[in-house]
């Protein structure tokens, strides 16, 4: 039996269902109980409640987690940090032998990264709690397109947070990633380890190129200078609070600062094209 968390979102509903074509027994963890119906076995706990998302977990060979995004918290450090100290918590208190956690490039590093930190600091809890951790460090989601959207289809604009639109970045399908946590999770390694993820490298403008191509539409690239990061973010919705740890990871991100640096490295196979393609698909 494996634990997967955020079944109902990218990654861990891929790893789940990569889990049962697989012929392995998952045991889904849902926050509502409503989203539990859709599996065959459900567990429902929040990962802010240690106690319940410790029995969701008790039992199983291996456990899927991942520390969630906040966009509204007045206070995102604190609430993403007390978050990971339930998530440690849990799986020290359940005894899972071994976790899969979804981390980020750039999670070696203790600040600096915005919201990678938060990242960085579960990673680390989850190590003294004496299971065998896989930290898989993605580099960008290919599906990130889905946050400008609106943009796109409503105004016709492309933003890029960056002074360029015509450096390449890695981008992963996370169709991809799930398969590689099904994979990890079946295969556990002996001691820890931290999995790079790599793929196919796309600039910005390509990435709009292609996207116009899916929506049959222009699109007009607009790279936003530093200065202006927060402010169009907050201008978006965002609150300030994260928009200002959002602007860290752009700034990072423009530093070079984000590399791999795991134990081993898997490559996700998933052009941009058919990513965009499924993702529009999706949500006609």
């Amino acid at each position: 039996m494996y634990a997967i968390t955020g079944v109902t979102g990218h990654v861990g509903g891929a790893a789940a269902q990569e889990l049962l074509a697989m012929g392995e027994a998952v045991r889904a963890v849902v926050r509502d109980p409503a989203k539990g119906r859709d599996w065959p076995q459900a567990e429902v706990a929040d990962l802010g409640d240690r106690a319940a998302l410790a029995a969701a977990l008790h039992g199983c060979r291996g456990a899927f987690v991942m520390l969630p995004t906040d966009l509204v918290s007045d206070d995102p450090d604190a609430y993403h940090r007390g978050l990971a100290a339930s998530i440690a918590g849990a799986v020290a208190d359940s005894g899972v032998p071994h976790v899969v956690m979804l981390s980020s490039v750039g999670a070696e590093l203790a600040e600096g990264t915005g919201p990678i930190r938060w990242l960085h600091h579960l990673e680390n809890l989850l190590r003294e709690t004496g299971t065998v951790l896989t930290a898989i460090r993605s580099p960008h989601f290919q599906e990130k397109v889905e946050t400008v959207l609106d943009a796109a289809t409503g105004a016709g604009v492309y933003p890029v947070f960056g002074e360029s639109a015509d450096e390449p970045t890695c981008m992963v399908a996370t169709r991809d990633i799930g398969k590689v946590v099904a994979r990890v999770l079946t295969e556990p390694p002996a001691s820890s380890e931290v999995v790079d993820l790599d793929g196919h490298s796309y600039t910005e403008r390509q990435v709009a190129e292609e996207l116009a191509a899916v929506l049959g539409k222009t699109l007009q690239v607009v790279t936003i200078p530093q200065p202006g990061w927060v402010g169009t973010m907050v201008d978006a919705g965002l609150p300030r609070p994260i928009a200002h740890e959002l602007a860290g990871l752009y700034e990072a991100e423009q530093r070079h600062l984000l590399a791999p640096r795991g134990d081993r490295t898997i490559t996700c196979p998933t052009e941009l094209g058919e990513t965009l393609r499924h993702v529009m698909k999706t949500i006609s």
